[in-house]
């Protein structure tokens, strides 16, 4: 929106949270939210925007967008929200970078881990390679692993791999119903503990992620998160990096991701 001419980029953040954005008929109030200029209507007011398209041709305009743009790995901790801003003054994840960075840098979360959640996050501004990684069509695996009360059953497990029907609320008061699976799901461990109760600890992988989708796929079937980490993003691995801490990502790391979207790695 910015890039088009609307206003500052703060103006336009307000504007989304404010209510007065929709993207294919559908109000938006959350950031970051990711468009395809070629192919989503966004519109202010009830007026359509026309988007830049981005630009595609050249191997000159590749180089110049890959130098412009920053990428941020960052394993969240529990407790601290994914978003830039917040009301309430929580901490947040930019919180966790340098205050240099978060000055110079326009960087977002791409898509989002609950405050109670753990593991890996990708901060960056480039919006391409954002929207590659959160688009359904796309599919880039996250890897999970979750610990659960109770002893998981086989019979869940397959129900959860089947797949479910979660019903989600829009932000204005519209409900949607849309379908969730888990590209797969196994058990790693069982713990028989009298004293803290029976726990299981699971790997999960989704290539499509809704709003609390492993929360909410696993309430269905009779079994309560108790911890929930991001261990994985594509090929993106925490190796050493540690609850609290980041690491820029080098040209490596970035063409395996880039690999990852296009189904090549």
């Amino acid at each position: 929106m910015a890039e088009a001419g609307i206003g500052a980029r703060r103006d336009c953040e307000d504007m989304i949270t404010g209510g007065r954005v929709r993207v294919n008929g559908k109000v938006v109030t959350t950031l970051p939210c990711f468009v395809d200029p070629a192919h989503d209507v966004v519109d202010l007011d009830g007026e359509v925007i026309e988007l830049p398209q981005s630009a595609t041709s050249g191997a000159a305009d590749t180089a110049k967008t890959s130098r412009a743009h920053t990428y941020v790995l960052v394993n969240k901790p529990k407790g601290v929200i994914t978003t830039t801003r917040d009301p309430e003054g929580r901490r947040n994840v930019l919180d966790l970078l340098p205050p240099a960075m978060r000055k110079d840098e326009r960087l977002y979360p791409v898509g989002r881990l609950d405050g109670d959640s753990t593991g890996l996050l990708l901060l960056t501004n480039d919006g391409d390679l954002a929207f590659q990684l959160t688009h359904p069509k796309f599919g880039v695996a996250k890897e999970y692993r979750v610990v659960c009360s109770g002893l998981a059953s086989d019979e869940q497990l397959q129900a959860l791999k089947r797949g479910m029907y979660l019903v989600t609320p829009g932000s204005d008061g519209t409900k949607t119903s849309k379908k969730a699976s888990m590209e797969s799901v196994r058990i790693l461990k069982r713990f028989v503990d009298r004293s803290r109760g029976n726990r299981t600890l699971l790997s999960v992988t989704l290539r499509e992620g809704q709003n609390r989708e492993i929360r909410r796929m696993l309430a269905r079937v009779g079994l309560k998160v108790r911890e929930l980490e991001r261990v994985a993003i594509g090929p993106l691995k925490a190796g050493e990096l540690k609850p609290g801490q980041f690491k820029l990502l080098g040209k490596k790391d970035i063409e395996r991701l880039r690999s990852a979207v296009l189904g090549e790695g």
